[in-house]
C-alpha cells in the first residue's frame, strides 16, 4: 500500500503509518485490531462460506450440519435479511474476532492511501497478538506508536462504541493435601480433590456466576481445575465494573478457603489475587473527544451511535490504564468464540466509513 515504514518486530507486533494529508500538526491517532483466535474453539483451517443477498432461512453449516446459524436466536441476524454473511463451515471458528477488525482497517488503509485528496492527520496503523489470553498490548511500545488516542476495531454489530469494560482479576487458589497409597489412607490421606468440590461448593450459585448476572452485576467464575490427591489448582475469573468490588470478590473466596481449612486443619488453602485490567471508562475522562468524535463519526456516517459496556475486557482497557485513551468500535462480530460465529459484509463497510470519517475529523484537530 506503499506505508515505508510498516514492519514486525520480534514479538509479532506490527506498526505502519498512514502519512497526513493536512499543513497543520494534527493529532496523532491509532487504530488497532488483533490477528490471534480464541482458543476456546479452534481457529485452525478455517473454510469461509460467503452467504450473499442471504434468504433468512436457517443457515445450516455444512462441515458440521448438527450446527445451524437460525434467524429466531439470532434477532440481529434476523434483520440483515439481503445482506451478505460471512460463516465458517461449522468446523472451526470464523475468526471475525478479531481478523474482522483487521481487514476493516486494511481496507482503511488502502483507501486513504489511495484517496490523499480526504484530509486527516497522522494515523498509526498497529497488528496485536495475545489479546485473547490477556497478552496483547505486553509488548507495544507506547512512545513508539506516538498516538493521542487509539481505537480498537474489535467488537459487535453495527454502530456500537465500548467506553466501559469489566474491572479484572485472576485468582489462583492452590489446595494442598496429604497424599498416601489409599490402602492405608485411613486417617492420614487429606484428599485435595475433595477439599477442591467443597470449596467450589461453597462460592455463590445463583448470585455473582456468569449464568446468573447480567448488565453490571459482576461474577466470579471457575475455569479451570487441575490437579491430583496432593494438590489441586483453581483459576478463577473475578469481574466487575466498580473495580472496588473485586476485592469484596476476593474476600469471596478466602472466606471459603477458611471454612475448608476449619474442617480439614491439615490442609492448606492459597488464595492469590492477580490484576488483569481495569475498566476503560476511567482512563477515557482524561480524553471525553475520544468518545465524542467516535460518536460524531458514526452520525456522519448516517448511524446513530449506542454507548455499550462491554462484560469483558479488550487490548483497548490496558492501554486506556496505561495512559492510552483506546474506545472499542464495532465491526461486525457475532457469536464469538463459537463455531456459530458469522459476520455480515455490509457491517465490515460500514465500520470502514467510521473509520474514514474519524480520521478526518481528528484531522480537524489544530
Amino acid at each position: 500500500m506503499g506505508l515505508k515504514d510498516a514492519a514486525q518486530d520480534e514479538h509479532g507486533i506490527v506498526m505502519a503509518t498512514i502519512p497526513a494529508t493536512v499543513a497543520h500538526k494534527a493529532p496523532v491517532i491509532a487504530f488497532n485490531a488483533h490477528v490471534d483466535t480464541s482458543p476456546e474453539t479452534s481457529g485452525v483451517n478455517v473454510k469461509p462460506i460467503v452467504h450473499t443477498n442471504w434468504d433468512g432461512r436457517d443457515i445450516v453449516l455444512p462441515g458440521n450440519p448438527s450446527k445451524v446459524l437460525r434467524p429466531a436466536d439470532n434477532p440481529e441476524l434476523a434483520a440483515l435479511k439481503g445482506k451478505t454473511i460471512i460463516t465458517s463451515d461449522g468446523t472451526t471458528l470464523l475468526g471475525s474476532d478479531d481478523k474482522g477488525g483487521v481487514a476493516v482497517i486494511m481496507e482503511a488503509a488502502a483507501q486513504l492511501m489511495a484517496r490523499p485528496e480526504i484530509p486527516h492527520g497522522p494515523i498509526r496503523v498497529l497488528f496485536t497478538c495475545d489479546e485473547e489470553i490477556g497478552h496483547g498490548v505486553d509488548h507495544v511500545d507506547l512512545k513508539k506508536l506516538g498516538a493521542l488516542v487509539a481505537y480498537t476495531l474489535d467488537g459487535g454489530g453495527q454502530g456500537e462504541i465500548d467506553g466501559e469494560t469489566f474491572s479484572a482479576d485472576l485468582a489462583t487458589v492452590c489446595i494442598t493435601g496429604i497424599n498416601i497409597h489409599p490402602s492405608i489412607g485411613k486417617g492420614r490421606m487429606v484428599n485435595a480433590i475433595r477439599l477442591a468440590g467443597m470449596f467450589l461448593d461453597r462460592l455463590p450459585r445463583r448470585i455473582l456466576s456468569p449464568e446468573t448476572t447480567a448488565d453490571r452485576e459482576g461474577f466470579l467464575h471457575p475455569y479451570r481445575i487441575e490437579g491430583g490427591v496432593a494438590e489441586v489448582t483453581l483459576r478463577i475469573l473475578l469481574r466487575d465494573f466498580d473495580t472496588a468490588k473485586l476485592a469484596d470478590h476476593a474476600q469471596v473466596l478466602r472466606v471459603a478457603a477458611r471454612t475448608v481449612t476449619a474442617e480439614f486443619p491439615e490442609a492448606k488453602v492459597d488464595v492469590t489475587v492477580t490484576p488483569q485490567y481495569r475498566n476503560m471508562a476511567d482512563g477515557l475522562k482524561k480524553e471525553p473527544r475520544a468518545v465524542a468524535f467516535a460518536q460524531e463519526a458514526m452520525r456522519r456516517c448516517g448511524i446513530e451511535p449506542k454507548l455499550t459496556i462491554v462484560r469483558g475486557g479488550t487490548d483497548g482497557s490496558r492501554f486506556t490504564e496505561l495512559g492510552l485513551p483506546t474506545p472499542n468500535l464495532s465491526t461486525g462480530e457475532h457469536n464469538i468464540h463459537s463455531p456459530l460465529e458469522w459476520t455480515c459484509l455490509e457491517e465490515m463497510e460500514m465500520a470502514v466509513r467510521v473509520v474514514m470519517e474519524l480520521a478526518k475529523k481528528w484531522g480537524e484537530v489544530v
